[in-house]
């Protein structure tokens, strides 16, 4: 199974390619993508990503994780969350949300078991 490209991006809004539905923020793994909703794990700019936003994608058995810290990188990733993706055997990187979806859709070329998540704003 190959993971989705992501079609387009744009303030506060992403197309996932083979996806009827657009995203705000968004999550992508082999097979699926789904909205990003912070208020499931209590997620904020600060202190930004939890380990609890990325189980679900780790759990589809990704072997690199890109995160898109948003359009002007307001969302933090604290060094305990990249920690505990490494700890899974997972490669994780970082990036402002348009060089990650920029990585992403280069990792889905090569073929690549590539989960993501993004916010597509601030």
């Amino acid at each position: 199974m190959t993971s989705p490209e992501i079609a387009s991006l744009s303030w506060g809004h992403m197309k996932v390619k083979g996806c009827s539905s657009s995203y705000k923020d968004c999550k992508v793994w082999p097979g699926g993508s789904r909205t990003w909703d912070w208020r499931e794990t209590g997620t904020n700019h600060h202190p930004g990503v939890q380990p609890a936003d990325l189980e679900e994608v780790l759990k589809k058995g990704v072997n690199t994780l890109v995160i898109g810290r948003g359009m002007n990188e307001a969302l933090e990733v604290p060094s305990s969350t990249l920690e505990y993706v490494k700890k899974q055997g997972v490669e994780v990187t970082v990036f402002q949300t348009e060089k990650a979806v920029q990585k992403y859709n280069a990792l889905v070329a090569q073929g690549v078991k590539v989960g993501g998540v993004f916010h597509s704003t601030c």
